[in-house]
């Protein structure tokens, strides 16, 4: 009885195990790479909303602040915002700290640090986590989950818990979650820097 040989695979057919590896999607996630540049677009993108906040407020550009009244003026980045805050348990405090020269300091330094660390896709991990901090912050002020004010006017939230607080939240997790700053941005180069190799958490 002859016994049938199977086909040998020619050097051509064969595909070597860690390219295989490599190219199989693995429990349904993949990051293609039309899907890293989309990724790095609204890196960025969000990033420009943070940068435009923080030089708004700092020239006064006639857009949110007005002409005059920036930063620079002698202006209070703070002050307008948390001291009509008129909703929410976090009224009071709000009220207390509004235009408050460290609250000034912390709120624009946090707009330009995630803002520019967006912008070039660097520390996105302290940044989500910065980013998160802050958006919860504002979030209180807002109070989304109130129908009414203090004053009794209905305060026209369109939806109690998600707002664009809390999906700029979670783009800025995501955007770290996906390392976004290694497409078109710094991130392969802020990681191989060794203080931030030994510091994981800079990632």
């Amino acid at each position: 009885m002859a016994v049938r040989e199977e086909p040998r695979l020619t050097s051509s057919m064969q595909v070597p195990a860690v390219e295989a590896a490599d190219t199989a999607p693995r429990h349904g996630a993949v990051m293609t790479p039309i899907a890293a540049k989309a990724a790095a677009v609204v890196r960025v993108a969000t990033g420009f909303v943070f940068l435009w906040a923080f030089l708004d407020k700092t020239f006064g550009w006639h857009y949110a602040t007005g002409s005059g009244k920036g930063w620079i003026d002698g202006g209070s980045p703070t002050k307008g915002f948390l001291s009509g805050v008129q909703a929410g348990p976090l009224q009071s405090f709000f009220h207390d700290i509004a235009g408050k020269g460290w609250a000034d300091a912390l709120f624009m330094l946090g707009l330009l640090g995630i803002g520019l660390a967006l912008a070039s896709g660097v520390a996105l991990r302290l940044t989500a986590v910065a980013g998160t901090a802050l958006m919860a912050m504002m979030w209180a002020a807002e109070w989304p989950p109130a129908q009414h004010l203090s004053t009794g006017a209905p305060t026209m939230s369109s939806n109690p818990f998600m707002d664009y607080h809390v999906l700029y939240a979670a783009v800025m997790v995501l955007m770290a979650a996906a390392y976004a700053g290694n497409t078109w941005g710094l991130g392969r180069i802020w990681a191989r820097i060794p203080f931030v190799r030994r510091n994981r958490w800079l990632l």
